[in-house]
């Protein structure tokens, strides 16, 4: 099982993860209910396509687009699609 760990609260648990580029992607539904804020970042990855950001948010703290996902990735990278993998300071494993 992985988890995902941030703000002293498991935000992620899955037994299902994807490992890309030494980051686990989570089942969406595998995230806990709540903890993710829309936010407007993107950036753009040469194979994977454009990834799209959310802030995490636990008991009132946000870290800003600390979570990721590709919504429409490109074929190479399809098995991510909508799953959310996590960084700044979010502890995988």
């Amino acid at each position: 099982m992985v988890q995902a760990r941030w703000n002293g609260a498991v935000i992620a648990n899955s037994d299902d993860t994807v490992v890309v580029e030494g980051n686990h992607y989570f089942p969406r539904n595998a995230v806990a209910a709540g903890v993710l804020a829309d936010s407007a970042t993107t950036s753009v990855c040469p194979w994977k396509g454009i990834a799209h950001y959310h802030h995490v948010v636990v008991d009132g703290a946000a870290n800003r687009d600390a979570a990721w996902y590709y919504p429409d990735p490109k074929e190479a990278a399809e098995a991510i699609r909508d799953r959310i993998a996590f960084w700044k300071g979010v502890a995988v494993g």
